[in-house]
């Protein structure tokens, strides 16, 4: 019986090649761009994951407890010899490099201007932010000159000053406050796409900065690389409780950034609000092909009810029917989905330049393509496809013989 149903609903459905190729069309182009979309959420997060953690936050940090609040010279990292062989004994930590921070003022023969003066160390400075390949004049610490200084072309522009220039820093000692100056020469001009970063912040070596700030061998600041960047969005991971000791605090990104992680919630959101659309635009399609199938044999359905055939048997054949074109239209949309996903995670999308929830995109967006989507998408059209198909099926139980045989066509 289910055999004679499935040949059935097969025959009729191809009986009028040209709508139901159409109605499968549109069904397989709801599916192929829930599929895009769903790759290019997923490449546009772990674009802005890898450019918000690489270009300077680092997956996660450890500074003293309301460091990041407070910004104070003095507040620096507690044990900090004890966290540091921790965390070279860490197998899910691959890189980590110390920082100060301070508050400071610039000033050249032109200008000056207000900043936030990074002591780094060049070597593992490398590992964990991208400021080296934006250098776009000069180098990123090139030799052993401690008066050696990096900043944006931003702030390069606004002190009127280039490679070789002499600027002034001045800083506020960490216990005393007494002003401490130092004069630099710019080494680096970087270009980062990152107006902030750009105009506000210059980079100098870790050892001037701490001799500057009178703090001795002391940091403000472990910024960590992770084996895996899913370590630093764990918030639940017991890594941070083991770092949030002594007076210290560990936090990964997503504190660092929450407002990154709730888009990426939200973009859920917006996904299953884009499944909605597309479907509620696809259900006219489906309703119409069985529809229009169904009138077209509606002498044949009075025939069948004449005969003997029940309501249930009628409503069986059009679901039936509804399954075979979600079949169509699954297979139809999973191959123009997976070809769309393919060629653009080749191409890439590019959004550079575009600043999203504080992240300035500046690689291009590649979708990255998963089974599950595939599959996930797949089952809810096939049965998103039968429910739509409830309707018809229901018409045809309904079917009166005498008045569906009266019909011609």
């Amino acid at each position: 019986m289910w055999l004679i149903l499935v040949k059935l609903a097969w025959r009729n459905l191809f009986r009028n090649k040209r709508r139901t190729i159409i109605a499968s069309i549109a069904i397989g182009i709801g599916l192929a761009a829930l599929i895009f979309v769903d790759a290019l959420w997923v490449g546009m997060e772990r674009n802005m994951v890898e450019t918000a953690t690489a270009s300077f936050l680092g997956d996660g940090q450890i500074h003293r407890a309301g460091f990041r609040e407070a910004q104070a010279a003095e507040m620096t990292i507690n044990e900090l010899g004890k966290v540091a062989g921790d965390l070279s004994q860490e197998a899910i930590v691959e890189r980590f490099s110390h920082r100060t921070f301070t508050f400071g003022m610039i000033t050249s023969a032109a200008n000056v201007s207000a900043i936030s003066l990074v002591g780094v160390q060049p070597p593992t400075e490398r590992f964990l932010t991208q400021i080296d390949d934006a250098i776009t004049e000069g180098a990123y610490f090139e030799g052993d000159n401690n008066r050696d200084i990096v900043i944006g072309a931003k702030l390069a522009e606004l002190l009127d000053v280039t490679l070789g220039t002499r600027v002034v820093v001045t800083v506020a000692q960490s216990e005393s406050g007494d002003l401490s100056q130092e004069m630099f020469r710019i080494s680096g001009i970087y270009r980062f796409g990152d107006e902030a970063m750009e105009s506000g912040m210059a980079f100098v070596r870790l050892a001037k900065a701490q001799e500057m700030l009178a703090i001795g061998s002391q940091v403000h600041e472990i910024a960590i690389k992770f084996t895996d960047t899913k370590y630093g969005q764990d918030t639940a991971s017991t890594f941070w409780d083991r770092y949030s000791q002594h007076g210290n605090e560990a936090v990964s990104w997503t504190e660092i950034l929450p407002q990154l992680q709730v888009a990426f919630e939200m973009s859920k959101f917006t996904k299953y609000i884009l499944g909605v659309v597309l479907f509620g635009v696809v259900v006219f399609g489906i309703i119409n092909t069985l529809f229009m199938s169904l009138y077209e044999r509606m002498f044949e359905f009075g025939v069948l009810r004449a005969v003997g055939t029940r309501p249930l048997g009628m409503a069986r054949l059009i679901l039936f029917e509804a399954g075979a074109l979600a079949i169509v239209s699954i297979v139809l949309g999973t191959i123009l989905g997976f070809a769309l996903t393919w060629i653009f995670a080749i191409v890439g999308i590019d959004y550079t330049g575009i600043e999203m929830m504080g992240v300035t995109i500046r690689d291009l967006i590649y979708p990255v393509m998963t089974i599950q989507p595939f599959i996930l998408y797949s089952i809810w059209v096939f049965i998103f496809t039968i429910i739509t198909g409830l309707y018809p099926a229901r018409y045809a139980a309904k079917i009166a013989p005498a008045a569906a045989m009266r019909r011609s066509f």
